[in-house]
């Protein structure tokens, strides 16, 4: 699909911010208007739609994208949503730790065990360790509170919290993230600890560089939307 339009002018509407094309609403692929809650989130959306040259690339507007995932992917049932992204709770990255070598698992320890106590205290529950790959079961109350600190988040925070546990696979980072227990670059960090070993040990692999990088542009994206939820 090309550029069709010349301007692209934000605008406070019942409901929300919405962008307009030459004086047209725009609408999400479900043909709902597209409509977010703060002035700074359209706006940023707005610059995507306005940087357009010629073609429309989905890739190069991932705040569109993530407002349009949340209107019409998440909103008309956020519980449903918010119970998928809860399942992580059950295999968390933080829960699985390295037994070998001994620097590896160290590492994992100084940045995962911080966010773990500060979930336990958080959220009143605890955590079953696992050495290595073995699944371990986690206590049902731990997965009910995480639960339900998922499920009380909007479907606008849904939609970049679920890109933050699908990349890092851990359900604890991204709630320490979005409650500000821990920042952006310290999660990305902490999720990407046994990946940034591995590269240590043998060196980078250039797909496995080309996927970090489009992982990176996810991630940032996804806290990008956060933070203009606020502004």
């Amino acid at each position: 699909m090309k550029r069709f339009w010349r301007d692209v002018a934000v605008q406070e509407q019942a409901g929300g911010w919405g962008i307009s094309l030459d004086e047209r609403p725009v609408r999400t692929p479900g043909r709902v208007p597209l409509l977010v809650p703060t002035p700074g989130l359209i706006e940023a959306i707005a610059q995507e739609w306005r940087a357009v040259e010629t073609d429309i690339d989905p890739r190069a507007m991932p705040l569109t994208g993530l407002a349009n995932a949340a209107i019409d992917r998440i909103a008309p049932d956020p519980a449903a949503f918010a119970r998928a992204l809860a399942a992580y709770g059950a295999s968390d990255l933080l829960c699985y730790r390295a037994d070998a070598p001994a620097p590896l698992a160290d590492r994992q320890r100084a940045a995962w065990d911080s966010v773990l106590d500060w979930a336990r205290g958080r959220y009143d529950v605890h955590f079953a360790l696992a050495i290595g790959v073995m699944p371990v079961t986690q206590p049902a109350a731990t997965l009910e509170r995480l639960g339900d600190a998922i499920a009380a988040r909007s479907p606008f925070e849904l939609a970049p919290l679920s890109v933050v546990v699908t990349i890092t696979g851990s359900l604890v980072l991204a709630l320490a993230l979005i409650e500000g227990a821990a920042d952006a670059d310290s999660v990305w960090t902490a999720a990407n600890i046994d990946e940034d070993w591995q590269a240590e040990m043998w060196g980078e692999d250039s797909l496995a560089t080309q996927s970090r990088a489009v992982r990176s542009a996810e991630y940032t994206a996804a806290n990008t939307f956060l933070a203009l939820l606020n502004v």
